[in-house]
């Protein structure tokens, strides 16, 4: 059976002038927009990440590379106490950077000291 409470619909009228309201929104409801792919939220996680890649460079690279071991760790800390500030790839890489060129700016200086010494 027909509805008769329906209005007419007029094929042939203009479309409205006003945009209809807009529905939800397109962005994820948890965290905002400076917690995504650089951790402005997580600074720790930042710096280690910067750390880690600066300690590439010789003489100040051992002095770089521990701080990005230490900071990597307290950014992964903060990333597990609030997960919506997000870093943790950051200080994953600070702290292996770090960790590896702790390691081998040691044994450079190590053996530098060595062939001073023996030499």
């Amino acid at each position: 059976m027909a509805d008769s409470h329906k209005e007419p619909v007029d094929p042939y009228m203009a479309p409205s002038a006003y945009a209809s309201p807009a529905t939800g929104s397109p962005f994820a409801a948890e965290g905002d927009a400076t917690g995504g792919l650089i951790p402005y939220k997580n600074p720790q996680a930042l710096i280690a990440y910067y750390l880690g890649l600066f300690s590439l460079f010789p003489i100040l690279g051992f002095f770089l590379a521990v701080p990005a071991v230490i900071l990597g760790i307290r950014g992964l800390a903060a990333r597990q106490r609030n997960p919506v500030i997000k870093g943790s790839v950051h200080a994953w890489i600070g702290i292996i950077m770090g960790g590896m060129f702790t390691f081998l700016w040691g044994l450079a200086i190590f053996f530098l000291v060595l062939g001073i010494v023996a030499g």
